[in-house]
C-alpha cells in the first residue's frame, strides 16, 4: 500500500484557510442579522379639539383696528414619532365675529366685501412642510411651518414660525400667522385701490392660533 506524504506546514495552511472562510462567514451572516432590523417609525394622527382649540384675528386701520373670533370646525395633527409631520384644520367663516360684539361689523365680515360666507362658509389650512428648528424652549418658536391656506376659495403657499408641544394627552401647536389679504381678493379699503388716507384698512391681518389635540376634557373622539 502506497502512502501519500502530506507535509504537516500544508495541512496547517489548509485548516487556518478554512476556518478563515468560516469566520468570514460567520461575520457577513451577523452583519446581515443585525442592519436588516430597520427603526421602526410610527405615524399618529391626533384630532384637533375645536372646543379646546382657539382663534383669534386682529386688524389695524388708520388710528385703530378690531379684533375678534372665528371657530374650528375640525383638524388634525400628525407626528412621525414624537416630530410633527402635517395636519390641517378647517376654520367655519360663519361664525366669524367682533371682540365688541357689533352687529354691524360683524355682518360686514361675512359680506362680500370681506369673506363673502355665503359661497365660501370655509376656509382651510394644510401645512405641506414642517422643520423643526431648535428645542422647546419659553415662548420661542421651534418650528418653521410652511402650507396652503385657502380662503375665499383661492390657495396661497405661506409660511410661519410655531410653538409645537407634546403633551400627556397629544400635542399642541400655536402660532401668529400674517395674512396678505389681497391675495384673496379682499380689498376692502385698501391703499392700493385708491382709498382715502384715513380711511384705509392695512392689506395684512393676524391669525393667532391655538390648536389642542388629542385627548382632552371636550373631545369627542
Amino acid at each position: 500500500m502506497k502512502n501519500t506524504f502530506i507535509p504537516t506546514g500544508a495541512i496547517a495552511l489548509f485548516l487556518l484557510l478554512n476556518q478563515a472562510d468560516v469566520n468570514a462567514k460567520f461575520i457577513d451572516n451577523h452583519k446581515i442579522k443585525t442592519n436588516t432590523k430597520a427603526p421602526v417609525k410610527g405615524i399618529t394622527t391626533l384630532a384637533v379639539d375645536p372646543a379646546a382649540s382657539n382663534i383669534n384675528w386682529s386688524a389695524k386701520k388708520v388710528g385703530g383696528g378690531h379684533n375678534g373670533t372665528v371657530k374650528l370646525t375640525k383638524g388634525n395633527l400628525i407626528l412621525d414619532g414624537n416630530k410633527l409631520q402635517g395636519g390641517n384644520f378647517v376654520m367655519d367663516m360663519t361664525t366669524i365675529a367682533d371682540a365688541e360684539q357689533s352687529a354691524r361689523l360683524t355682518n360686514h365680515l361675512k359680506s362680500d366685501d370681506f369673506f363673502g360666507i355665503e359661497k365660501y362658509p370655509a376656509s382651510i389650512f394644510t401645512i405641506t412642510k414642517a422643520s423643526v428648528v431648535g428645542k422647546v424652549k419659553g415662548n420661542v418658536a421651534n418650528y418653521t411651518i410652511t402650507g396652503d391656506l385657502t380662503i375665499k376659495g383661492t390657495s396661497h403657499s405661506i409660511t410661519f414660525p410655531a410653538i409645537v408641544k407634546l403633551t400627556p394627552n397629544g400635542a399642541e401647536a400655536t402660532a401668529k400667522v400674517e395674512v396678505n389679504r389681497l391675495k384673496y381678493d379682499i380689498k376692502f379699503r385698501s391703499g392700493l385701490i385708491g382709498t382715502a388716507a384715513d380711511k384705509i384698512i392695512e392689506d395684512t391681518f393676524t391669525l393667532d392660533i391655538k390648536l389642542i389635540a388629542g385627548k382632552s376634557s371636550t373631545a369627542k373622539l
